[in-house]
């Protein structure tokens, strides 16, 4: 739908690449080896999954060819057909057939009566910036707005960054953000989103926090199996369009389960639903579930500023209010932003990345935060920068898979090719 509203090409073209890949093949990353090693024992059971990422038994290694034959049939006919023939044609019969075989609860109309819902973006401000973000179940835009007006009450260019002062200012806000969330939010409810990203609340919430030391872990915030192997892209044009997309499939490879013939492999989204009956994003028919996608456009003077994202579960609005404070509190380049070490908590460990000093780990203990040390906090952010002159600079960070990219020129004509027989 959005190719047909604001697109200048055919869902045909759009796709087009997409499909050469899955069927001309591209080279397995050693990011991608990694991912399909940790998750070897889980794919392993399904014979159609294994197939592509574990031949002879072993992880596609750095530099093979993936290709995925059967994915490519299945993409170039819903460029053919349009979405109609996964959401209630051929296509989508294939996936409730074998889910049903395989003791599953689908059905082809559920298939049928699924709807796409556009919903009114949240906006919101910080320091003269417009900061503009998906509304619930996306929950993400929504605590990002919520710690901003927390944080209008501080100095925090002065607190520095990286210092004990602001890990700790970071950490106390996102415990508030995850407390709000497991109570408030959830989808066919009447989320307050008003109050929750007022200023009056952010100051009644900045007048709990104690500089000196750690609140104590609010019990009651469930543990969650929200992964963070999703995926973010950031494009924008010379005509000032902006596509900030996240997207997921949950866990890496989802399911682990591919539906035969048609090389899709379904997602394990339900995981992110509350167990527990009578929660805000309790499991119930025909609901969505609440993620942290954080798909995030900053506008300053009603121009364009940066626009950013990035995979990494319940560390992903985190991780993207880091970044943004990391630019206009703290004065870095968006690739700077991007790069900088993160901080993470939703009440319990507080996971530090390796850049964070030794000396900033000792004063937090200090402040009765429990520490954890990880390779990473989130995933690999990317965004743009619009600079004054009108040009663009695109950033992605060390944490994952990807880079920026320029494109002049326009696309290519119909049916033109350069040395067509040569995969990439």
């Amino acid at each position: 739908e959005l190719v047909e509203q604001y697109g200048r090409f055919s869902l045909a073209d759009v796709m087009g690449p997409a499909i050469r890949y899955a069927a001309n093949g591209f080279r397995a990353t050693p990011y991608l080896n990694d991912c399909i090693g940790v998750s070897a024992a889980e794919v392993a059971r399904f014979p159609e999954t294994a197939r592509t990422f574990l031949p002879d038994g072993r992880p596609v290694k750095a530099g093979e060819l993936v290709r995925q034959p059967e994915l490519a049939e299945s993409l170039q006919a819903i460029a053919a057909e349009g979405p109609g023939v996964l959401y209630g044609g051929a296509l989508g019969q294939l996936i409730v057939d074998d889910i049903q075989k395989n003791g599953g609860i689908m059905t082809a109309a559920d298939l049928e009566a699924y709807e796409i819902i556009y919903r009114e973006p949240l906006r919101g401000h910080y320091r003269g910036y417009e900061i503009v973000v998906p509304a619930p179940p996306c929950s993400g835009g929504l605590h990002i707005l919520q710690i901003l007006q927390i944080l209008e009450g501080y100095d925090v260019a002065a607190l520095g960054f990286g210092t004990p002062e602001m890990i700790h200012l970071l950490a106390e806000c996102f415990k508030i953000a995850f407390t709000d969330r497991a109570a408030h939010v959830g989808d066919q409810q009447e989320v307050p989103v008003e109050w929750l990203i007022s200023a009056a609340y952010g100051a009644e919430r900045r007048a709990g926090i104690d500089m000196g030391m750690a609140h104590r872990p609010v019990p009651g915030v469930p543990p969650s199996t929200e992964s963070g192997n999703t995926t973010h892209v950031t494009a924008a044009d010379a005509d000032g369009n902006i596509a900030c997309l996240t997207q997921t499939i949950n866990h890496i490879f989802g399911s682990k389960v591919t539906v035969p013939g048609t090389g899709i492999i379904l997602n394990n989204t339900m995981a992110l639903f509350d167990p527990h009956p009578g929660m805000a994003n309790s499991v119930a028919s025909g609901k969505r579930m609440v993620s942290s996608m954080s798909p995030t456009i900053l506008l300053k003077d009603g121009q364009p500023f940066m626009a950013l994202g990035t995979p990494g579960g319940v560390r992903i609005f985190p991780a993207v209010l880091q970044a943004i404070i990391n630019v206009i509190d703290h004065g870095m380049s968006l690739q700077e932003a991007v790069e900088a070490p993160r901080v993470w908590t939703q009440g319990q460990e507080l996971e530090l990345e390796e850049g964070v000093a030794a000396a900033v780990r000792q004063d937090l203990a200090q402040r009765g935060h429990r520490l954890l040390e990880v390779s990473a906090v989130a995933g690999g952010m990317n965004g743009v920068h619009f600079n004054d002159d009108g040009t663009i600079i695109g950033a992605a960070c060390w944490r994952a898979d990807g880079s920026p990219a320029a494109l002049s020129g326009g696309p290519s004509r119909p049916g033109a090719r350069f040395r067509p027989t040569v995969v990439p």
